[in-house]
């Protein structure tokens, strides 16, 4: 695997165009920390068949298009030579295709949008950096959740592009139990497996390994740290009471995932006590998606990943000097 790496990173130096598909794959390898372009290569493969297994192929091409249209951004823009070719300009685009292709309707519009909100994105990635540098914290997904928030909301003004795919605004009301409570083996193994697919609004359960197999080729301590992260989620979740299908659908573990491979392994060390933390943010951060999606239910917004961004901002700016 490791000479596989090496003889990639040697094409890559060799040739400008290979260096761009290397930046794209360590893009994509960001949405989960990864600067690893065959992580990024699996995450890619994942989107592709979760993206075709339900009949929507243009969703992984705007995700792409995103992906490529922030690339060339983050080259061209002048930005941080070493950041670029980490892929740090490139996750929140990335996310932010496949988000706009999920909840607007398609047509030529949508990619205008897409282009459009990819190289903001990338501006916003670049804005926010700088700001949370001074307190030592990362920015997270949170380029991400801004632009999608700010172009989905802009949809409700322009008649080409009508937003099919978002909720419809209402008052938050209770949650529902439906039949697949109390959750049975298997609706709670589909409750972890698409809780770690829906990082990227994918609803495969085949998506779902393939990211942990892109996960695990880069850190098998974060590909473990992911299941445990969902594994959290679907309990909590469930032991809360939480409508059925949010929680076997994996939509109240998404950003519980992030906050579980964040917090114990990538901003945090992998001791008794940092696990304990991290595991502990993991469980606030299921009550942060719940919390989320209902205060912005009026507005008719989906909370993407910010109960993570939230919570791991909160968590990482508590910890003690001495760990910073």
């Amino acid at each position: 695997m490791e000479r596989i790496l090496q003889g990639f990173e040697r094409a890559a130096g060799a040739s400008a165009a290979v260096r761009f598909v290397d930046v794209m794959l360590r893009g994509a390898g960001q949405v989960m920390f990864m600067d690893n372009p065959l992580t990024g290569l699996f995450f890619l493969a994942a989107i592709l068949w979760g993206a075709f297994a339900v009949g929507a192929p243009l969703i992984a091409l705007a995700g792409l298009l995103a992906l490529a249209v922030a690339t060339a951004t983050g080259m061209l823009g002048g930005f941080d030579r070493t950041s670029w070719r980490a892929g740090l300009f490139g996750y929140n685009a990335l996310l932010t295709g496949l988000a706009l292709g999920t909840f607007l309707a398609p047509g030529a519009m949508l990619f205008v949008f897409v282009v459009i909100a990819a190289a903001f994105s990338v501006f916003v990635t670049e804005a926010v950096g700088r700001f949370l540098r001074l307190h030592a914290v990362a920015g997270l997904t949170f380029g991400f959740v801004l632009t999608t928030w700010l172009f989905l909301l802009a949809s409700h003004g322009f008649a080409g592009l009508p937003a099919g795919g978002l909720p419809s605004a209402a008052l938050p009301g209770g949650a529902v139990v439906v039949a697949s409570d109390p959750l049975a083996p298997g609706a709670f193994l589909a409750g972890v497996a698409l809780s770690i697919s829906q990082v990227f609004l994918k609803d495969s359960i085949i998506a779902a390994l393939l990211f942990l197999a892109g996960l695990a080729v880069a850190s098998l301590s974060a590909a473990l740290l992911a299941i445990a992260g969902a594994v959290i989620a679907v309990a909590v979740a469930h032991l809360a009471g939480a409508e059925s299908d949010l929680v076997t659908g994996g939509l109240l573990g998404f950003s519980p995932v992030l906050t579980a491979v964040a917090l114990g392994s990538v901003f945090g060390k992998p001791t008794p006590r940092g696990l304990a933390i991290a595991g502990f943010a993991t469980v606030v951060t299921v009550i942060a998606q719940a919390g989320l999606n209902a205060g912005l239910a009026p507005f008719g917004l989906p909370a993407l990943t910010m109960p993570f961004v939230l919570v791991t901002w909160l968590f990482l700016l508590a910890r003690p000097a001495s760990e910073g």
